[in-house]
This record gives structure tokens, C-alpha cells and sequence, in this order.
């Protein structure tokens, strides 16, 4: 827990093609312990979410921000978590339809809320930065690698590609794809000993001139119906791997389409749906259990 803030009690909370992010304040009420967090991430003990976003300090742009998986573990970014922020700090009035800058995990990244409708559906791009596939970038092990671009699975050797969103990915193109398969693969690619850190594990499949479907084991989550940096990995894989030419390419899955556009340079801009859920605040007696945790 060393180094780790407090929350507030007053949460935010909504979803990106059915992954669920909660945002919370800074404040002296409940301390960001692993047992802490995964209580509230609890979907039938707590509010329940696919990871936190803490919104450091009041001040902004730019807004500093850490972020928690529902493990307690902290991780560098979440593309569904950064658009979540931006819809909650529209929804407070903080920021318009100008881009704003946000920093996480050492890095600066800039937001833009297009649009909002009546229905508390917001539409998010976020600047998620240049993607990298350098071993050391990635956080590979390069002697735990049957040799570059191969690892070893649960059933024999794959073919990956490792990329970087500022967090690590492990991509692998199949020719179909199937939930026994990411059942099979994620779990075990996901605690690789290739990957220093661990990874987030994409099965994609090409399916059109600009489209790639996916299936997404997330580091620290398991199984998830969409995830924000997981679209921009299979993109631009696809893109590294001459698979699909540089631009506007739709990632599809199973919660629904993210549009990502892949430059030259491999720089990377992220925009879909985010739709705000529910505000609330926890009370006393549940904030209680919580400090006993700490």
C-alpha cells in the first residue's frame, strides 16, 4: 500500500462496449489497498467494475490519473478507462468539446469529448500515443521465446506479435476464432515467463480490407467483451504486419466496434461509445469494511 492515495466515497460509473470502469476522486475515506479494491470491483459484494480510475487532485488539465485492475494490481492504461474519465469529467462540467491533456503512468495523452447525447451516451477519442514492438518496450524475455516471434502454448508453438500501448500486449492472428481457444491461450500467455510484467492477450482474425475481429484475455481481468488498448494492439499489429494497410480500421468484438486509426509511424487514435451507468457513493458502513482492509 506504500505510495498508494485515498478515495473519495463518490464514484462514477460507466462502460466502453460493456467494459466498466469506476472513477473516483482522491479523498480520505477509503484506502486503494489490493482488498480494498477488489471489494469494490466485486460484482456482488461492491459496485462492481473491470478496474478503477483515480483522478488525482483537483486540478486539470492535465488531469493526473492512476489505475487499478479489479486484482488490486496497478496497471499503465486503460483505453475504455481514459474515455470513461473524459465522460465523467464532462458530466461534472469540467471539461467541453476542446482536447484536454491527461497523464498517466509517465505519460501525457490527449482526450476529446465529441459528443454527448440525452441518453448519457458520450462519443471519446483519445491520442493513445505511438505503438512499439521492440522486446525491451514490450517487456520480453527474449530467452523464454522458442526463437523471436514464437512462444510456447498451451498445446504447442505460436506465432505472436508483441506490441506496446504503453502496456504490454501479446497479439495472435488465427484463422478463426473460439472462446475454448481463448480459454485455452489467454490464461497461459497472459503469465507467460516471456513477459516480464505479464500481458494482455488478443486473438484477431482479419476479416475485411479494415476490420479485424478479436477475442481479449485482459492482464489481472480474464475474459473481457472489449478493452481500448487492446483494440489499438491488434490494429497495429495488423498494420506492422502488413496484414492491413495504414488508417481507419475497425477492431470488432464481442461488446462491439472500436475504430482505430493507424498511422504511418505506427501513432494511434482511439474513438468509440463510452455510456455513463450510474453515480453513487458508498456508504458508512460499506467504507468501514474497507478501511479494514488497510
Amino acid at each position: 500500500m506504500s505510495g498508494r492515495p485515498r478515495a473519495a466515497a463518490g464514484f462514477f460509473k460507466g462502460h466502453g462496449l460493456g467494459n466498466d470502469y469506476i472513477v473516483v476522486e482522491e479523498g480520505n475515506t477509503w484506502p486503494l489497498s489490493d482488498a480494498a479494491i477488489q471489494t469494490v470491483c466485486d460484482r456482488w459484494r461492491g459496485p462492481g467494475s473491470d478496474g478503477i480510475v483515480v483522478l488525482l487532485g483537483a486540478d486539470g488539465p492535465p488531469y493526473l490519473l492512476r489505475m487499478f485492475n479489479p486484482d488490486g494490481s496497478e496497471f499503465e492504461r486503460s483505453g475504455n478507462g481514459l474515455r470513461i474519465l473524459a465522460a465523467y469529467l464532462a458530466s461534472r462540467g469540467r471539461v467541453g468539446r476542446d482536447p484536454f491533456e491527461v497523464r498517466v503512468g509517465g505519460e501525457s495523452l490527449e482526450l476529446t469529448v465529441n459528443s454527448v447525447a440525452s441518453n448519457g451516451l458520450y462519443d471519446v477519442t483519445v491520442d493513445m500515443g505511438r505503438a512499439a514492438f521492440s522486446p525491451d518496450e514490450v517487456g520480453l524475455i527474449e530467452a523464454e521465446l522458442e526463437e523471436p516471434g514464437r512462444i510456447l502454448g498451451p498445446e504447442g508453438s505460436l506465432e505472436f506479435i508483441g506490441v506496446s500501448i504503453g502496456n504490454p500486449h501479446c497479439v495472435v492472428f488465427r484463422d478463426s476464432l473460439s472462446d475454448d481457444d481463448l480459454a485455452r491461450i489467454g490464461p497461459h500467455l497472459t503469465r507467460h515467463p516471456a513477459f516480464r510484467g505479464g500481458t494482455n492477450v488478443q486473438l484477431a482474425h482479419i476479416v475485411g480490407t479494415n476490420a479485424v475481429e478479436a477475442l481479449i484475455w485482459e492482464r489481472g481481468v480474464g475474459p473481457t467483451a472489449s478493452s481500448g488498448t487492446s483494440a489499438c494492439a491488434v490494429a497495429s499489429a495488423a498494420v506492422w504486419s502488413k496484414s492491413i494497410a495504414p488508417g481507419l480500421v475497425e477492431v470488432r468484438m464481442l461488446g462491439g466496434t472500436l475504430q482505430v486509426d493507424v498511422g504511418e509511424d505506427m501513432d494511434l487514435t482511439l474513438r468509440g461509445p463510452v455510456q455513463e451507468v450510474y453515480t453513487g457513493e458508498l456508504t458508512a458502513g460499506f467504507v468501514e469494511e474497507l478501511n479494514g482492509f488497510a
